[in-house]
């Protein structure tokens, strides 16, 4: 089945926010991210929680969307027991209560970091300088939802290529490793 992002979820801005050393709640920004969506550093409080913050506070499951400049992508925020606000690099897209059960949070965002929507995505964004995807677009994406089980095995098949490709990577750095060794060895 075929929908639109919209009738399936609520989309809202992250929040504009100053930070502060020794704050209550994460401050979430693209830069905490790779291009894949992973979080690649240690996150810490550097926010004060007032009522700005506590109304954009994630909740487990939510979806973000980073939707300006060119690295575009989606992450499923897993709290981690800290609780964090999303900056206004990201869309939060949070399902409805009656589409929660039918999609899993970690499937919508294979699908929108998929290179298809991606593309479409690319396609629709405006801007000249820094390039933006805006709400309209990215509510009117549509997104393929099958059965629980198929989006269970679409994930794991997902979470093998991708050990597949972290292990090729792996070897090809041992073996320049050893090739230069050898060749070290061979001029001694």
């Amino acid at each position: 089945m075929k929908v639109k992002l919209k009738d399936i979820a609520n989309i809202q801005t992250g929040l504009f926010a100053r930070t502060a050393s020794g704050g209550d709640v994460v401050y979430l920004k693209a830069k905490h991210f790779d291009q894949n969506g992973k979080l690649k550093t240690r996150l810490h409080p550097d926010l004060k929680l007032d009522s700005a913050a506590e109304k954009h506070l994630l909740k487990r499951g939510d979806v973000l969307y980073a939707a300006k400049g060119t690295k575009n992508f989606a992450s499923w925020y897993e709290s981690g027991n800290q609780p964090a606000v999303a900056s206004t690099s990201f869309f939060v897209i949070r399902l409805t209560n009656n589409w929660s059960d039918k999609i899993l949070p970690e499937f919508l965002v294979w699908s929108l970091n998929h290179p298809v929507t991606q593309r479409y995505l690319k396609g629709k964004a405006i801007g000249t300088a820094i390039v933006s995807i805006s709400k309209s677009v990215l509510e009117d994406t549509e997104i393929s939802i099958p059965d629980i089980q198929i989006q269970k095995a679409v994930l794991k098949i997902t979470q093998l290529r991708n050990t597949e490709i972290k292990l090729k990577d792996q070897i090809e750095t041992l073996r320049e490793k050893q090739i230069q060794q050898q060749i070290l060895n061979g001029i001694k």
